[in-house]
């Protein structure tokens, strides 16, 4: 069976390298196309008609007549979905939810899934990360043991018959053919398991005796796997469980805090590292160089219609996009989605850089919100205000300023969350506000629920008080007093704190 599985592979890969190839030499004629059956589907389903997709003609006319839409204006039609109708933004059944971190109102998002976002998106990713990968590493053994596949789990859809909710990768993982789960590992049965630390124990146990050649999962939950394998093995790398593993597929957080933890686990130089931008959404990049400087393929042909809002426009009553041949390179746009699951002119909230246009690649350079996103948490900055608003009246405190950022796994600790607090009025228990500022962050983020499950991936939050005056003394030395300039509360990287650490040594 292995040998006929990986013959039909093989011939798949040269096939789809050719498909591959012809929508990066010619894109704007795939978009064109993928736009034009993107609006046929949608004139049947009862959004279409409501905005009047019969009389959409052109892709200009769909971007100045067409609304552009965010998760608040999609949900209405989306809890239908969820409750049981049909046809109501995706003309074929759907029955599958992807559920990711919330909005100002909802502590989760349930992206709907449809068959074809399945088949024609998320798979044809998976499958073509693995196509270049072949591609460009033609002597690979990579399918001659097992792949290592890190997911989430998934629930039953309590408002209809026959539907179900979970992370992405669950989603993926409870319809992926027969065949795929036999060059993977684990099995199902411990894959979706819904408590992540029995997960972890199960998964130690399923996979140290395995021939592991690649792995597929977001960084944090990768390296609590191979530290644990190690660790309880007293080794001294994943190489001597797994010699031969050659690539490690990664995606959802920026992969650069973690690469020095991989190297020094998995000291190979045979190693490759490619990172994807897949997301509940939509999978829209691949890496496709084995050296990479940090920048993606841009994916044509995925039941996905591109469009890219300057910064600019975002906020306005009548923001105006660009299209793709309209593009400038090193200018960021807020990324603009219609989709194979009824994702109508969507804001995905990512902001997005274009490196080259011959062919498309770019880079993610963030969010149109400031956030945390170093542990797959998504804390955005509505779950902040949330919380620390609710840990200043539990312990009936008061702050002048704060903000907050990532801190890095380290050799032994895992990794966590930085706040600091300039306190107008402060607490008289210091532990009580922490206390107080987790407990909310999981009850409106669950995202951060999970990654704080077991204190595995994130433990609980350090709070440093600053002295009074630190972040106007910030904003000083910054040129930005007055006006309306002030501290980003929330920061992807370690930069701002530690710009306000070294302003607070020199006082």
């Amino acid at each position: 069976m292995a040998v006929l599985i990986n013959s039909l592979l093989s011939w798949y890969f040269k096939k789809r390298i050719q498909q591959v190839e012809y929508a990066v030499e010619n894109p704007v004629e795939i978009q064109s196309r993928q736009f034009e059956d993107l609006i046929l589907q949608g004139r049947k389903t009862e959004y279409g008609q409501t905005f009047g997709f019969d009389a959409v003609r052109s892709r200009e006319h769909f971007r100045t007549e067409i609304p552009i839409t965010d998760y608040e204006t999609l949900k209405p039609y989306i809890d239908r979905t969820m409750h049981g109708e049909q046809n109501i933004i995706w003309p074929s059944e759907i029955k599958w939810f992807a559920k990711s971190s919330g909005t100002t109102s909802d502590k989760s998002k349930f992206i709907p899934v449809s068959f074809e976002a399945l088949e024609d998106c998320q798979f044809k990713g998976g499958r073509d990360i693995l196509t270049i990968y072949c591609h460009n590493n033609p002597e690979t053994k990579v399918f001659d043991g097992k792949g290592l596949l890190i997911g989430g789990s998934h629930e039953i859809n309590k408002y209809a018959r026959n539907s179900y909710w979970g992370d992405l990768s669950a989603v993926m993982m409870n319809n992926l053919p027969f065949w795929v789960n036999l060059l993977r590992t684990p099995g199902p049965d411990i894959a979706l398991m819904s408590d992540w630390e029995q997960k972890m124990d199960r998964m130690v146990e399923a996979t140290r005796s395995q021939d592991v050649r690649s792995i597929s999962g977001v960084p944090t939950w990768t390296l609590l796997l191979i530290r644990r394998l190690v660790e309880e093995n007293d080794l001294d790398s994943i190489l001597d469980i797994w010699p031969q593993i050659e690539l490690y597929m990664h995606g959802g957080v920026s992969f650069t805090p973690y690469r020095d933890q991989f190297q020094t686990l998995i000291p190979s130089n045979s190693m490759h590292y490619l990172e994807t931008y897949n997301a509940s959404e939509g999978f829209f990049g691949i890496q496709d160089s084995l050296v990479s400087g940090g920048d993606m393929l841009l994916m044509m042909d995925y039941g996905i219609y591109y469009e890219f809002l300057p910064l600019d426009q975002v906020g306005l009553s009548e923001p105006q996009t660009v299209l793709l041949e309209e593009v400038e390179i090193g200018v960021p746009y807020a990324l603009i989605i219609s989709t194979n699951a009824g994702l109508w002119r969507y804001n995905i909230g990512d902001t997005i850089e274009f490196t080259s246009c011959r062919p498309y690649r770019f880079k993610i350079t963030g969010r149109t919100k400031l956030f945390i996103n170093a542990f797959g948490e998504e804390l955005m900055i509505e779950n902040a205000e949330k919380a620390i608003e609710v840990a200043c009246q539990v312990t009936e405190s008061s702050i002048r300023d704060y903000t907050a950022g990532p801190i890095y796994f380290g050799e032994q600790d895992g990794g966590g969350h930085e706040w600091l607090i300039e306190f107008e009025r402060p607490p008289s228990d210091l532990e009580q506000f922490r206390n107080a500022l987790d407990d909310m962050l999981k009850k409106v983020n669950s995202d951060y629920e999970a990654k704080r499950a077991g204190d595995m991936a994130l433990r609980p939050p350090e709070i440093r008080i600053c002295r009074e005056g630190t972040f106007y003394d910030w904003l000083k030395v910054k040129g930005k007093l007055g006006g309306q300039h002030k501290v980003p509360r929330l920061s992807n990287d370690r930069k701002l704190i530690e710009e306000i650490f070294e302003l607070q040594n020199r006082s």
